[in-house]
């Protein structure tokens, strides 16, 4: 898939139930995994051993799974599930009627565990697979798996800052959705009020938030 070189390729069918059967969750998930996907496909392994790139000191490989949906969309919980169960970086591609979404999480190591932390996840409008903007770009592993969240994640994690991680990049993103979502709550909340002593001190802290926005 992607154009990738017939090296990488995998191709092993994933039952689904390995990731909620003998397993904590929730019903509600569990009704995802069990009524959203139709069938789970590893279809590529990059890595050092199968590609000319050297290894990373963060990432070893990356898989491409492929999850076929029996409805347009799933829940992001899914893909979280799946990536605490995989102790690898994972590039998601979800198809639906021949349509296909991209997805990456942020993945990075817990200290002194064999864990994985997951930070929030980037992902493509449906569209053909030939026109997903995926393409291999590092001469490591560490640089290609960035180069891919940089990708899909667009617009989220431009910066003036050239010399920005994208640790630092995904932090500041994470810290933007936070505002933002603070600011929609507080608009709601100054439209509620009726006091308006009280409006005004929403008001400040509005433009507090605003500012602050502006400022990542």
């Amino acid at each position: 898939m992607l154009g990738l070189p017939k090296s990488t390729e995998f191709n092993r069918r994933i039952p689904k139930q390995k990731f909620y059967e003998n397993l904590t969750i929730t019903p509600a998930l569990k009704k995802q995994f069990v009524d959203a996907i139709k069938i789970i496909y590893w279809r590529n392994k990059i890595a050092a051993t199968t590609m000319n790139l050297a290894p990373g000191k963060v990432v070893t490989e990356i898989e491409v799974f492929e999850i076929r949906l029996n409805t347009q969309g799933l829940d992001e919980a899914v893909l979280r599930q799946i990536d605490r169960e995989i102790p690898y970086h994972i590039l998601f591609l979800l198809e639906y009627n021949k349509q296909y979404q991209a997805w990456i999480g942020y993945k990075e190591a817990t200290a002194g565990t064999d864990a994985f932390k997951v930070s929030g996840y980037y992902h493509t409008d449906w569209m053909d697979e030939s026109d997903l903007p995926l393409k291999v770009d590092g001469l490591n592993l560490d640089a290609v798996y960035e180069n891919f969240v940089r990708q899909l994640a667009g617009d989220a994690l431009q910066s003036g800052e050239t010399e920005e991680s994208l640790q630092e990049a995904v932090r500041r993103s994470e810290q933007r959705a936070q505002l933002e979502k603070q600011i929609a709550a507080l608009q709601a909340k100054i439209r509620r009020e009726r006091q308006l002593n009280k409006q005004m001190e929403l008001n400040a802290e509005l433009k507090r938030l605003k500012r602050k926005l502006e400022e990542l």
